[in-house]
């Protein structure tokens, strides 16, 4: 009997250390695991739009610090974000996935500018759609991307993308009897400042409604075992 998503309409948020690994900013090892993993999940049938981070290239808040003006260090991470959806695309389509680049700053050479309804036509006609370039606007993290475009896209559910299988009360890798949290609250990740999206993105997806699951994006299948509805990671909601 062939698998039925538990989610019809998703979005996936990935940080720019997705798309890193053996010392390269852009590994394309990396990056081909990530474009697997959503190949597995478009064979599906599931409409997915994805969210990615650009920290491997650069980090605004980094280059901040190093004496950058702020507004101007965002602006590279959003650069940032770009290259790597630019990325993912090409793998993708190589794999046979039709992608749209959709960017919140205008660069019409390389991406489509953001437009909801353009999106989410998209997305009804199959496509994987990937979101560049944050929110368009500084001082906003790709957490607060990820949010706000689920919400506009009416996904029904945030998949948050870490290198750890899920909530713990602590950092699991510093302290060692840490626990799990299966489910909570967003609330209660607030107010334990359990860092699983910022604060205002925490904020929007509770306004909405919008689930965020976490889990161990390096463990192969569990974005399809998530879509699936299979027991995974955390989840956070009301």
């Amino acid at each position: 009997m062939p698998a039925r998503p538990h989610y019809h309409r998703i979005l996936l948020k990935v940080s720019g250390e997705t798309f890193s690994g053996n010392g390269n900013s852009l590994d394309p090892a990396a990056i081909a695991h990530l474009a697997s993993e959503i190949a597995s999940v478009h064979s599906l049938g599931v409409q997915m739009a994805v969210v990615v981070g650009g920290g491997n290239i650069i980090r605004g808040l980094t280059a901040s610090a190093s004496g950058i003006e702020r507004v101007t260090a965002d602006h590279m991470g959003m650069l940032a974000t770009t290259i790597n959806a630019l990325a993912l695309m090409d793998i993708l389509e190589h794999a046979g996935v039709q992608t749209r680049v959709l960017s919140a700053i205008e660069m019409h050479e390389i991406a489509e500018p953001f437009i909801r309804r353009r999106a989410v036509r998209h997305l009804e006609k199959g496509r994987v759609v990937i979101f560049s370039a944050g929110t368009g606007n500084p001082y906003f993290s790709t957490d607060s991307a990820a949010a706000l475009r689920a919400v506009e896209i009416h996904a029904e559910v945030i998949l948050k993308a870490t290198k750890v299988d899920g909530v713990y009360t602590a950092d699991p890798k510093k302290v060692p009897n840490a626990t799990l949290i299966p489910q909570l609250t967003y609330q209660l990740a607030l107010e334990k400042g359990l860092k699983i999206m910022d604060a205002a993105a925490l904020a929007l997806c509770s306004d909405n409604n919008i689930p965020i699951l976490v889990f161990d994006f390096f463990q192969k299948g569990n974005i399809r075992k998530a879509v699936l509805g299979e027991t995974i990671g955390s989840i956070v909601r009301r």
